[in-house]
């Protein structure tokens, strides 16, 4: 393949821990006016909705559940931390009109992502041979519409409201093994830390919009409260659904209107000189890659902290520590807001690390996972110890959860070093794993707390969370690496030709030579 252009600059550009020459004409690449930047932009408000979806339930299961009657069934001891003191108008009992117990209570929550794992690993596949796109969009919007039949379903009965809540998750399944592999092609190696670690922000920026308001809608929203939540946040998604479907393309060369510099730049620095694709997934190669498994150890360890914390931190303020359903959703969502905000700051300092220091990506993406993971296990059993401190307890939280966004840029986008051409089946297959083995979370802390919502019984389930943590950290630090694999690389008896790309407009031709 030759790349012909008048005017152009060397620019370097590094693969895993390598660092290369790309020929660029850097001066029209728009810098954050692209056609790549608005993409990540809708990738980022796409991984948003996606989670506020998948987090609405932690909130809105308080308010729909009948807290007094579940309560009086339990054999517990309610004295453990004194009530919050209320203004005399926020005195009423906040009790819904069901009566699911823990353990049912943990099967609506983990319903979600039983229908989330299922199409993960297919869609993962399908979008790599047909293209990611269409099956993202339309995901969202069947999870978006199911969203607004909630409150009905719940009221049918818990079998419906479990199957309905089913079907969001599978709806949601191709939402990330799709973004994945769409920023394996829009993203430069060069901005992979900040952009790819932005985009997944958005489930952050998704949670802290969704815990806070999800309990003044139940508060004070329309339909009785609580069904507010599911009509407002389903239609926001289907509207940022059909959007997208109209306003984003598969890749850089399916779109109309870019620059062509930058289009240049974009292929020339994710291909190398070369854009053909292999016709078969290497999935021996794959599965015998310990870089790989490191990944999929911290995706695991990530998810079932993070769920832990999830479904269960509501419930915990709610039970422990008496907060009311307003302000419940506000402090569950502060650890949120700082892990949104520090993995932004993680993600720029990655790429400092790589791009300014001359640290390898193996090196950046291990500290970053270590800070990801450890940090929030030192806190989260710190927090078990707070007694009935709100604020300590919320304190401690908020720094381990903020910690947590450290591992966007290092586990979460590390598929993109060790393979671009298979971004999306790594990551497909990381994310199913990860979340079936993150749906034991909700489970046993259920099962833990049921008959005795104490503070010893959520120290169990933080302690457990803890020790999920380390184990999967200390797996990452061992096996993990920046570099591209040498199974990523077509050979001839797998390549298949793309067709030749010309534009003699703008004296740019692409050859695809044999």
């Amino acid at each position: 393949m030759t790349w012909k252009k008048e005017t152009a600059v060397d620019v370097k550009v590094r693969h895993g821990d390598s660092t290369e020459q790309l020929t660029e004409d850097s001066a029209n690449v728009p810098k954050w006016t692209g056609a790549r930047h608005f993409t990540v932009l809708m990738l980022f408000l796409g991984m948003a909705n996606a989670y506020i979806m998948r987090t609405n339930m932690s909130v809105a299961i308080v308010a729909m559940v009948n807290q007094t009657a579940v309560l009086g069934e339990d054999v517990v001891n309610l004295n453990e931390c004194p009530a919050v003191e209320k203004p005399a108008e926020e005195e009423t009992v906040e009790d819904g009109p069901f009566v699911w117990q823990s353990p049912e209570q943990s099967i609506i929550l983990s319903s979600f992502f039983y229908g989330y794992v299922v199409t993960q690993i297919p869609f993962g596949i399908l979008a790599k041979r047909y293209g990611a796109k269409y099956f993202l969009g339309v995901g969202m919007l069947i999870n978006s519409v199911f969203g607004v039949l909630v409150p009905l379903a719940a009221y049918q009965g818990e079998g419906w409201m479990i199957t309905v809540r089913f079907i969001q998750g599978l709806g949601e399944g191709p939402i990330v093994p799709c973004t994945h592999a769409m920023l394996s092609s829009w993203i430069p190696p060069n901005e992979r830390s900040k952009l790819g670690a932005f985009v997944y922000a958005g489930a952050q920026l998704g949670t802290v919009i969704s815990l806070p308001l999800s309990g003044l809608l139940s508060r004070y929203g329309f339909g009785g409260g609580w069904p507010s939540i599911f009509y407002v946040f389903g239609a926001v998604g289907a509207i940022w659904s059909l959007a997208f479907l109209f306003t984003v393309y598969e890749d850089p060369n399916h779109h109309p209107t870019m620059h062509e510099a930058e289009r240049r730049y974009i292929n020339e620095a994710v291909w190398g000189k070369v854009v053909e694709e292999p016709s078969a997934v290497p999935w021996k190669s794959i599965l015998t890659s310990m870089p790989f498994w490191a990944i999929l150890a911290a995706h695991m360890g990530q998810n079932y902290g993070y769920e832990t914390l999830l479904t269960q931190l509501p419930t915990f303020m709610k039970q422990i520590l008496h907060v009311n359903i307003k302000d419940n959703g506000w402090q569950s969502a502060l650890p949120y807001l700082t892990m949104w905000i520090f993995s932004n700051v993680c993600s720029v300092t990655a790429d400092w690390l790589i791009w300014k220091r001359g640290m390898t990506a193996t090196f950046t993406r291990k500290l970053l996972n270590a800070i990801g993971l450890v940090g929030p296990a030192l806190c989260m059993i710190g927090a078990s110890y707070t007694g009935c401190s709100g604020p300590n307890t919320v304190a401690l939280l908020s720094v381990g959860v903020g910690l947590m966004g450290a591992t966007m840029s290092a586990y979460r986008i590390n598929h993109l070093d060790i393979s671009p051409r298979y971004a999306g089946v790594l990551m497909a297959i990381t994310n199913c794993v990860a979340n079936i083995f993150a749906l034991l979370a909700p489970l046993i802390a259920g099962q833990i707390t049921h008959n005795r919502p104490t503070q010893a019984a959520w120290r169990e389930v933080f302690f457990i969370s803890a020790g999920v943590y380390f184990v999967t950290a200390a797996i990452y630090q061992l096996f993990a690496s920046g570099e591209k694999q040498s199974w990523d690389t077509p050979t001839d008896k797998t390549l298949r030709r793309k067709p030749s790309i010309v534009n003699t407009d703008l004296g740019l031709s692409h050859v695809v030579s044999s």
